[in-house]
């Protein structure tokens, strides 16, 4: 089988699943989305979205760990960790499930629409 040199490689699907599995959690993703509208500490984010301080802080971790999420000390008082998406990660991971969904082979013969 011989592979089209125009059609983009195909999305490493361990790759992409990892990062699915990571947004499946509806408490991560009401986080990530607190987040994309602008930096947080842990206690702000409690106060948003109705949740425990350790279970925010678990989840913080995790998404942390996948590199959407950064923490910075807060300049003013190093006590306070403040929270923000890294916007390149979050980019990666769009054009990665937009690199899968693309439909460049046909397969449903709609075509690739995804951001564009």
């Amino acid at each position: 089988m011989t592979v089209s040199a125009t059609r983009a490689p195909r999305p490493d699907t361990d790759e992409l699943a990892a990062a699915l599995k990571i947004l499946a959690d509806p408490n991560r993703l009401r986080i990530l989305d607190t987040l994309l509208a602008g930096t947080q500490c842990n206690c702000d984010l409690g106060d948003r979205l109705g949740m425990a301080p350790n279970l925010i802080s678990h989840h913080l971790g995790i998404l942390k760990k996948s590199g959407l999420v950064r923490a910075e000390k807060d300049p003013e008082d190093a006590r306070w960790i403040r929270y923000s998406v890294n916007r390149e990660a979050v980019e990666e991971l769009r054009l990665l499930l937009c690199t899968f969904l693309d439909d460049t082979e046909g397969r449903s013969g709609a075509g690739g629409a995804c951001g564009r």
